[in-house]
């Protein structure tokens, strides 16, 4: 049987001489949190260091440095809805930082309250703006019985990511919904995973054992991830209850811990807490299948960590999954409005031990073509664009840029550039 292997889009080759850039990283959550927006931001510091470029990074407080990068971390506080995420409000010290470190560019992570600095602070000193989206935020309000807010929220979103120069989304799915929603500029992050750490020759007897509760020989079904409302985990009772002889281990923490471990007494679920490293790596690989029942995701990091260790993801048809999953290839989507579906899907990968071979070893052949170094090398690119658009700018919008007088995003002033610049060449031919 032939595997076809979806090909990554082609990374933009690390510019050439490489420009050296003093990048401000603004973010809502950092170390020592763990989700999979610090996963991504710790690799892709890591390989903007590697490649020369000078970091600072604006964070609630946690960290003082990472990789070589300084952290300027900003008291927060824990927000009601979820106890675990600390908040950060904008204050002086942020402008002050920023001024001391005379960032080139601006990158503001998931924008929401702390990345309002960012857009206070390029649009005080004429700096450029990114803005990358990760987390779906106007789909969960839904989930808190905030649902009536959506629209105001995309509304919010649209005039204040509009204001930037460009608009990072981490998958062609959440690219077409911000572009449907009036955001403009919107570019596509490629993803990336550890394909070193994750690999399923970590796959260990004494990891299964713990997460079955000593009965390594039943099937082990994992959900490794944020454990809160949205991620509608209940869902997977649904498997355990119609499957015999299998088992849940929900790897991970979050607000609605407690609640999960009321509604799963007496299933055969185990709670394994957070885990880390090697062994975040070991639980990947022991496991049979990676079950997903959220229909939030904005890309899935968890899914590429569970295809790079050879456990095969059942998912639902929503959000950014169908970016990663090639259905009956990668992967078993299933329709999210029947939960039968993920109960079938389930059941063919457990019961056909060939079925999930095939599909296991298909999984770490895509996974192994999405390294970060790739997609650091691609945000970079994405970086020397809009710093190429600064330097275009024609003489009378610098000086307006250096006097003060508000403009509007470099994308915009590059098309009223090239007019000027074309109304001055047909005056110098007449």
């Amino acid at each position: 049987m032939e595997v076809a292997i979806q090909a990554p889009p082609a990374a933009p080759p690390a510019p050439t001489p490489l420009r050296l850039l003093r990048i401000a990283l603004v973010t809502e959550t950092f170390l020592p949190k763990t989700d999979g927006i610090v996963t991504r931001l710790c690799h892709t510091i890591r390989h903007l260091c590697a490649l020369g470029h000078q970091i600072l990074i604006i964070a609630p407080r946690g960290v003082e440095q990472f990789d070589g990068a300084r952290v300027h971390g900003v008291p927060g506080f824990a927000f009601p809805l979820y106890p675990e995420l600390r908040l950060a409000v904008p204050r002086p010290s942020i402008s002050r930082a920023l001024r001391d470190f005379q960032p080139d560019l601006v990158h503001a992570i998931n924008p929401a309250v702390l990345g309002v600095s960012a857009f206070f602070y390029t649009s005080m000193h004429r700096t450029p703006l990114v803005v990358s989206y990760h987390t779906h935020l106007p789909k969960y309000l839904a989930y808190y019985r905030l649902g009536m807010f959506e629209g105001l929220m995309w509304q919010s979103m649209r005039a204040a990511y509009n204001r930037a120069d460009l608009t990072l989304a981490t998958s062609a799915v959440m690219q077409q919904e911000l572009e449907c929603h009036g955001i403009r500029r919107v570019h596509l992050w490629r993803r990336g995973v550890d394909t070193d750490l994750f690999h399923p020759s970590r796959a260990s007897r004494q990891m299964r054992a713990r997460l079955t509760c000593g009965h390594p020989e039943d099937k082990l079904l994992l959900y490794i991830g944020r454990l809160s409302v949205e991620k509608e985990i209940e869902r997977c009772r649904d498997v355990l209850a119609v499957l015999p002889g299998v088992r849940l281990a929900l790897v991970g923490d979050g607000p609605h811990r407690e609640k999960l471990e009321r509604y799963f007494a007496g299933t055969p679920t185990f709670f394994a807490g957070f885990l880390r490293g090697e062994e975040l790596a070991s639980a990947y690989a022991s496991g049979d299948a990676f079950l997903l029942a959220s229909r939030t995701e904005t890309l899935g990091l968890v899914l590429m960590e569970a295809m790079a260790a050879g456990c095969p993801v059942v998912a639902p048809r929503a959000g950014g999954v169908s970016d990663i999953i090639q259905e009956g290839v990668t992967g078993a989507l299933y329709d999210p409005d029947r939960p039968a579906d993920a109960v079938e899907a389930v059941a063919r990968l457990l019961l056909d031990p060939g079925h999930r071979a095939r599909m296991s070893r298909a999984a770490r052949l895509d996974a192994e073509q999405w390294g970060w170094a790739a997609a650091t090398r691609q945000l970079d690119g994405y970086y020397q664009e809009v710093m190429d658009r600064e330097q275009r700018l024609p003489a009378q919008i610098a000086e307006k840029r250096r006097a003060g007088i508000p403009q509007p995003a470099l994308c915009d002033q590059l098309a009223i550039s090239r007019q000027t610049l074309r109304r001055h060449a047909g005056r110098q031919q007449r």
